[in-house]
């Protein structure tokens, strides 16, 4: 890789500027200083920038425990977006994996790792996403059946197979519905499918990653390494 693209990748400054940063010898490699930004350079190398260790990552994984409110994109002129919460953070090329609605909150997961979500969001693969629903009223058996099974959300689309639960045994309006596709707001036209209406809507898992209770709202973390390679190798066991 380029010098001056790992150093603008990890975060040391624009383009143009890592540039200028090199050709006023400000950057060791390997305690070598280089001023050519076309420098070839790997992971590998030990970079200096002004004396401080940049520190390169090629993919980075967050989860977000987003708030109700803040829409999922990587930027808005008008709106507060997932985005905007990762404060600090080098953001360059992430974006989120898949989307929650505005209203929605829980488990939204954030990288760079393109092919990773890729796999995550195509329905081939089969990844559950796990929901806490609340519900206007109780689902019968009989809705619960369909559900289960798929039914017509209109728009001429069917809803895949789903998984139905009670989440709390003293309020039969508290659900958990599993879904492995993504259609365009799915739950929601799920329930409504049944005559129902989704008052509060959380995601608490998708794939082998858990959203951390110990998360608050709104805050985010990095992925452990133990639950990058989780989700990896479910990402590819799902198919």
């Amino acid at each position: 890789m380029r010098l001056d693209k790992l150093l603008a990748d990890a975060g040391c400054g624009s383009r143009s500027e890592v540039k200028n940063y090199i050709r006023k010898g400000l950057v060791k490699v390997n305690d070598t200083v280089l001023k050519s930004p076309e420098s070839q350079v790997t992971e590998d190398d030990h970079i200096l920038y002004n004396g401080t260790t940049v520190i390169y990552e090629r993919f980075v994984y967050y989860m977000l425990n987003k708030p109700a409110g803040v829409i999922t994109a990587t930027k808005d002129r008008a709106e507060r977006t997932v985005l905007d919460l990762l404060t600090g953070e080098n953001l360059k090329d992430v974006a989120p994996v898949g989307r929650l609605d505005k209203d929605t909150e829980g488990l939204l997961l954030l990288t760079n790792d393109g092919a990773l979500a890729h796999r995550l969001l195509s329905p081939s693969h089969h990844v559950a996403k796990k929901y806490l629903v609340y519900l206007e009223h109780p689902v019968s058996g009989e809705e619960a059946d369909r559900i289960k099974n798929g039914l017509p959300i209109g728009a001429g689309e069917v809803s895949g197979s789903a998984q139905f639960a009670q989440a709390d045994d003293s309020d039969p309006c508290h659900v958990y519905l599993t879904i492995t596709e993504g259609k365009f707001h799915e739950v929601k036209r799920i329930f409504e499918a049944v005559q129902n209406h989704v008052l509060f809507l959380k995601r608490i898992s998708m794939g082998s990653l858990l959203l951390d209770e110990k998360l608050p709202t709104g805050a985010y973390r990095r992925l452990t390494a133990e639950e990058i390679k989780a989700l990896q190798e479910s990402s590819y066991a799902s198919k």
